[in-house]
């Protein structure tokens, strides 16, 4: 029961509005949103480096123990991972100022699967965002909108998922996520806490000025990307928890991402 109240008391701090469910941990199913991190983990065509793994030790030692140790190096932007404000905004807060309250909060799932199978290119508009209202009620303040494009089936398949996969070259991106006047509604109007999609960037991958990216960080709003499993998550209803890696003065970085969903018998 404790756990339970202090959920509810994150939940509804994000909006004294809202009437928020208490989900209890103990019971509640939990969905993990995030892509394992290995060889194929995918990054910006751009990206100088990739994720490496080495592994520094692994079996038994002289004192008859086993032991194993790894060390990795990774680019901040890549696999699910986080946008700080930073990212795109040069006063925005870095991966490490975040307040924890931000990236705890009640999950609004638009699906724009349908638009996406005939424009790939799809970007979501303010119309999308007042249709979801219309259904399921206006999005309250803090927060986290997960836009479902069904992209996050296509991982890791490098050219599913970008659009191309000409190395070295971002000109021939073709995939979809939110568009720069539903984002402006989003962040300045609703004022929402985060912006999530389960494609590699917030914005479209056609961008070439990177809206939406600079109206989020503006209003200080992180970014979340490579989103998997959001197909098992409702419209309303779930809670999601997306603790990044805590990296001093970072632009970003490896996310792990759940979602809470209450039991139907609590």
């Amino acid at each position: 029961m404790r756990l339970s109240f202090a959920l509810l008391v994150v939940l509804a701090a994000h909006s004294a509005s809202t009437i928020a469910a208490p989900i209890d941990p103990a019971t509640a199913r939990l969905v993990d949103l995030t892509h394992a991190f290995n060889e194929r983990t995918l990054y910006w065509p751009t990206s100088p480096s990739a994720f490496e793994f080495k592994s520094l030790a692994h079996g038994q030692t002289e004192g008859g123990y086993f032991y194993a140790a790894n060390a990795f190096c990774a680019p901040e932007h890549g696999g699910t991972h986080l946008d700080a404000p930073i990212h795109f905004a040069e006063r925005g807060r870095t991966a490490d100022q975040i307040p924890l309250q931000d990236l705890v909060g009640p999950a609004v799932v638009i699906d724009v699967r349908e638009q996406v199978a005939k424009d790939a290119d799809y970007a979501l508009t303010p119309d999308d965002v007042r249709a979801f209202e219309s259904r399921h009620g206006e999005i309250a303040p803090g927060s986290i909108v997960l836009l479902r494009t069904g992209y996050g089936s296509r991982w890791p398949d490098r050219k599913a998922y970008f659009g191309d996969d000409t190395p070295n070259d971002a000109s021939q991106l073709h995939f979809p996520s939110f568009g720069a006047e539903a984002a402006r509604l989003l962040v300045e109007e609703r004022k929402v806490a985060v912006l999530g999609v389960d494609t590699a960037s917030i914005d479209i991958g056609q961008s070439r000025d990177f809206q939406v990216h600079r109206i989020a960080a503006a209003k200080n709003v992180p970014g979340l990307e490579n989103l998997a499993a959001l197909d098992q998550l409702p419209p309303t209803g779930a809670t999601v928890i997306a603790l990044p890696m805590k990296i001093e003065g970072g632009s970003g970085g490896p996310v792990r991402v759940i979602a809470l969903l209450p039991n139907a018998a609590d």
